[in-house]
């Protein structure tokens, strides 16, 4: 089944969510997982894109937008359902995807934003009701 991790980041901002999924994405990579990075929009994708290049001075992260390659081991995808990724999804939309039950793990990445923190709400009570097994790291800093 489905395990469920939510990370409590202490930023009220936004972008902090993509700093840590860059380095979510890294551990996970070296470890030799395969990450379908699930975005909201164009724009967060594109942002997301170019923290993955250059978030760690002395190395990147390698990277693909699903529809290019969809078989990355690191894709970056949209509204679509990934082709062939089980392994890990980093949810960075405000609502779970309907693949979600499909990967192995799910990490739900949260910061002090009224209206992130409500759709983390909504979707913990979702996983709950679903039966999925949670978890939830509160970080102390970035």
């Amino acid at each position: 089944m489905t395990k469920v991790d939510f990370y409590i980041l202490p930023s009220p901002l936004p972008a902090a969510r993509l700093d840590f999924a860059c380095k979510l994405v890294e551990k996970a990579w070296r470890l030799g997982h395969r990450v379908y990075l699930h975005c909201s929009d164009p724009a967060q994708r594109e942002q997301l894109d170019a923290r993955l290049w250059a978030f760690k001075g002395e190395s990147f992260v390698p990277h693909s937008l699903a529809e290019e390659d969809p078989d990355a081991v690191i894709a970056l995808g949209l509204a679509d359902a990934p082709a062939s990724h089980q392994d890990l999804l980093v949810n960075l939309d405000l609502r779970v995807p309907t693949f979600a039950g499909r990967f192995a793990r799910v990490a739900e990445v949260v910061v002090e934003d009224p209206a992130i923190r409500q759709a983390a709400r909504e979707s913990f009570r979702f996983y709950r009701e679903q039966g999925y097994p949670l978890q939830d790291h509160r970080l102390q800093r970035l």
